[in-house]
């Protein structure tokens, strides 16, 4: 197996993955009663609760879409579905429950300085982390953070929303929000120095632990109080096994560490997604194979310090490069049919262009989030397929979601109003699927 992981790493390897489908009709219409599909066809199970048609809306496109689609011709290749992880295909986000398991077991190495771990990052920041961890333990060396409660509380109140203890910004300067947001890219950041092996395994031991936790559980981190608990979501777990029986390629596409990512979509109790079926944060590693700081690109972004992640536009343009062998400045774009996938999943923004891109159906699981929900009720193409969450599913948003003002994440950071293809406005949408 190759390693996605080396700086040897090439686009024109990407391009070896699995092509698109060479022809796919414009539209795939869903129905709330569609035909009976043959009996040798893969079926989702009935004995798994999904909100109102759903079912039958995901099931039409499989039929359609895979081997029993009268459509495809034995010339054709096969078609993809992919999809976002965290609170997708589990509940909670296990970026955060490795963050904690590492902070918890002293897995952070100290950096010869905080600044030059990311890019953006403010001298308030660095100031702040360099006081709260202090510089006793030498460089390179394990950060007592299972004991330095101060310390564990600085790192992760700046993953986790991008500000110091204090509450000064953590991160400052010029990015495209579409491309890239800096909390995110610095967690692959946070574990330079370790192994790629080394990283996998304490995803593991995360991931055992919050999976044995009792749903509900909380854990503390410095004295941050997180979700303590992951699952699987048995309904998407079962929708990517019915998309694999049926010819689909499955991909996850994340916007976390993709050494974190691959431990809990593959391998034993995972989803069976190998590591060639998994995008997300790749970084670059030393001659010794230890991560760096680094970043590989995408599109017309070389190896960089986080400014092209699979975040939002991002995720489109990952799915372009590595999928569909799009290079250049053009993987950034809204592809042909042909080389776009039949289905996406996910449930925030982060998901919204490559959701939107999908060409039969695009699933979002509901957590209030403005601009993909805003595209999800207007339903421009009749396609979307709105779900609750299906462990501990959020209460009815008592207001509207501010599409027409609000609710669009421009590529400088600035808010407005979420616009269809055809330049008009979304108007407001109230809370409908909960």
């Amino acid at each position: 197996m190759r390693n996605r992981h080396a700086l040897a790493l090439t686009l024109a390897a990407a391009a070896t993955l699995v092509a698109a489908p060479a022809s796919l009709p414009a539209a795939a219409a869903t129905t709330a009663n569609p035909a009976p599909a043959k009996a040798h066809c893969p079926q989702l199970s009935k004995k798994l609760t999904w909100y109102g048609d759903n079912r039958d809306h995901l099931q039409q496109v499989i039929d359609e879409r895979g081997r029993c689609g009268s459509h495809r011709g034995h010339d054709q290749q096969r078609p993809v579905a992919a999809f976002d992880w965290d609170n997708t295909v589990v509940k909670n986000d296990i970026t955060d429950a490795t963050i904690a398991w590492s902070l918890r077991h002293d897995k952070i190495l100290r950096p010869a300085s905080w600044k030059s771990t990311s890019k953006w990052m403010t001298d308030a920041a660095d100031k702040a982390l360099t006081k709260a961890c202090g510089t006793k333990v030498p460089v390179g060396k394990p950060l007592p953070t299972s004991t330095d409660t101060d310390c564990a509380d600085e790192i992760f109140e700046v993953r986790e929303d991008g500000k110091t203890m204090s509450g000064a910004a953590a991160f400052a300067g010029k990015w495209n929000h579409r491309h890239t947001v800096p909390q995110y890219a610095w967690v692959p950041q946070l574990f330079a120095g370790h192994t790629v092996p080394e990283l996998r395994s304490y995803a593991a031991k995360a991931r055992e632990q919050v999976l044995a936790a009792p749903v509900g559980a909380t854990q503390t981190v410095g004295t941050h109080e997180i979700p303590g608990y992951a699952r699987y979501y048995e309904q998407q777990r079962d929708l990517i096994r019915t998309l694999k029986k049926a010819g689909f390629d499955v991909y996850i596409v994340s916007a976390g560490s993709e050494p974190v990512t691959e431990v809990w979509a593959g391998g034993k109790g995972g989803v069976g997604i190998d590591r060639e079926h998994t995008i997300a944060i790749r970084s670059v590693l030393d001659r010794k194979g230890r991560i760096t700081a680094w970043n590989q690109g995408c599109g017309d972004v070389p190896v960089n310090k986080g400014e092209a992640i699979p975040y939002i536009d991002g995720k489109r343009c990952w799915i372009n490069q590595e999928i569909y062998g799009v290079k250049g400045k053009s993987a950034w774009d809204k592809q042909d049919p042909s080389h776009r996938i039949a289905l996406g999943g996910g449930d925030a923004d982060t998901d919204v262009t490559f959701v939107g891109d999908a060409t039969g159906a695009h699933l979002v699981l509901n957590r209030n989030k403005d601009e993909v929900m805003c595209r999800a009720y207007d339903d421009a193409d009749g396609r979307w397929v709105v779900n609750p969450m299906f462990i501990e599913p959020l209460k009815q948003k008592p207001d509207p979601y501010p599409c027409s003002t609000t609710a669009y994440n421009e590529p400088d950071g600035s808010r407005g109003p979420v616009l269809r293809d055809d330049g008009s406005v979304v108007a407001d949408q109230a809370d409908a699927v909960y």
